[in-house]
């Protein structure tokens, strides 16, 4: 089922949903049915399952040089998805990037998504890579999310790469794309954020996810002004607790996020690292309360591994 269904037939019920990181290269997927085993008690109808391009290490060769060598730290999200969706009987919703990828690998990994019955994906360009000073696209591959949405939705019309392609099989995904509360770092102002935004919907994007946030007013007013440019899918705010004292510096530098005031205020009272986690989670648990009772569609919580403190927050609220 499309996500948007499941909202359609949730007639203002709030759902939960969670995003889940494939394990490191080697690792089981026994390490992603761990994080999912104590959270389906809550009954998501989907989980989502990001996609890591590939990174570069500098490898120091016998002659003294270093060669630049590409490494997946994290692969296996399609194989993933279908594990998912053979274990819990619920959908699964793999990110697809840019990065990394030309317009026929991109095409490829649809057939095979199609193939297997998701149905739901979420179009994001990705980040640059560790040692790029900016986002760099793959050589015939794209370099916004937006032209991902449009290759999706050409596929959902039978157009494929190949004009040859007569009759091409209709795809039938539901399009996800990531909304900014606070703007994407890139954007000058959020203003010009939002007409990106706009232009996705208007490529084909069926709803939005939020980076995490803190504020649930920055949220709101986000909903608010995307309502106002005219931008009427569905808007999920995606969460995620602080539970560590260098998240304070982490969490914002690397998500280009505010914290509110008073939430440092209460972490830095905290004496201990387990009263400091009680902060993270108590926010957390509140910003979750005040969002279900606005009557969001989907509360999306961002696992990072962390399921007993993800599963704490869940049972509060749902």
């Amino acid at each position: 089922m499309k996500v948007t269904e499941y909202f359609a037939n949730a007639q203002g019920q709030t759902l939960i949903s969670f995003e889940v990181l494939p394990p490191l290269k080697g690792g089981s997927v026994q390490d992603i049915f761990n994080v999912l085993d104590p959270l389906m008690e809550f009954k998501p109808p989907f989980v989502d399952v990001t996609y890591h391009r590939e990174e570069f290490i500098y490898k120091k060769m016998p002659s003294g040089y270093y060669e630049k060598v590409a490494i997946r730290k994290r692969p296996g999200t399609v194989g993933i998805c279908a594990a998912i969706m053979h274990r819990y009987g619920v959908d699964a919703v793999p990110h697809l990037i840019c990065g990394g990828f030309t317009k026929e690998e991109t095409e490829n990994a649809l057939i095979d998504l199609n193939f297997l019955n998701v149905h739901n994906v979420l179009a994001i360009r990705g980040d640059a890579r560790k040692f790029d000073g900016k986002f760099i696209p793959e050589p015939g591959g794209h370099a916004y999310a937006i032209d991902l949405v449009r290759q999706i939705v050409d596929m959902n019309q039978g157009k494929y790469l190949d004009p040859n392609i007569e009759n091409g099989v209709k795809t039938d995904f539901c399009i996800g794309v990531a909304g900014y509360p606070e703007k994407h770092f890139e954007a000058p102002n959020l203003e010009t954020d939002l007409y990106y935004t706009k232009q996705k919907v208007e490529a084909g994007a069926d709803y939005i996810v939020t980076q995490m946030f803190f504020d649930n007013e920055k949220y709101f007013d986000y909903v608010d002004r995307c309502r106002k440019l005219g931008i009427e899918v569905p808007i999920v705010p995606g969460l995620k607790p602080i539970t560590k004292a260098y998240q304070l510096t982490s969490i914002p530098r690397m998500f280009h996020v505010d914290l509110p005031t008073e939430l440092v205020q209460e972490f830095r009272k905290a004496k201990t690292a387990e009263a400091q986690r009680e902060v993270g989670i108590e926010w957390c648990i509140a910003q979750s309360k005040e969002l279900k009772a606005a009557g969001v569609p989907c509360l999306h919580y961002y696992t990072m591994g962390d399921v007993d403190t993800i599963r704490r927050i869940a049972a509060a609220v749902f």
